[in-house]
């Protein structure tokens, strides 16, 4: 797969909570997790509200691939650490979630540090 449809990202930008899940060195999904994610310039991102310490978050850069769930779709996808709009990431998340304080947890420069672009393989 190359790159999300459109109507991947439409329906992802839509709705409110994905899962997402690392691989293990066998090659299984670990345990899925429900995260936030934003859709920026045609790519999904997410964050890790505890930080880097966050369980999920350690477990997908482990090896930087693993799964994205939501709805009835299943996507194996790479996870890969892009602070590059960081801005934008800050801005969509309080656009989608509203100025609230998990959205404040989701856009401090704690959670910054696990910027992360999904992408499909």
């Amino acid at each position: 797969m190359t790159g999300w449809t459109e109507a991947q990202l439409a329906e992802l930008d839509a709705i409110d909570e994905v899962r997402v899940a690392g691989r293990r060195v066998d090659g299984s999904a670990r345990t899925p997790v429900i995260v936030w994610h934003v859709v920026v310039d045609g790519a999904v991102y997410v964050r890790s509200v505890k930080g880097p310490d966050g369980q999920w978050y350690r477990g997908v850069v482990h090896h930087h691939e693993g799964i994205l769930q939501w709805r009835d779709s299943t996507v194996d996808v790479s996870f890969i650490p892009d602070d590059s709009h960081d801005g934008a990431v800050d801005a969509a998340y309080l656009a989608k979630y509203g100025d609230y304080a998990p959205t404040r947890a989701v856009t401090n420069a704690l959670a910054k540090q696990t910027t992360l672009r999904i992408e499909p393989r």
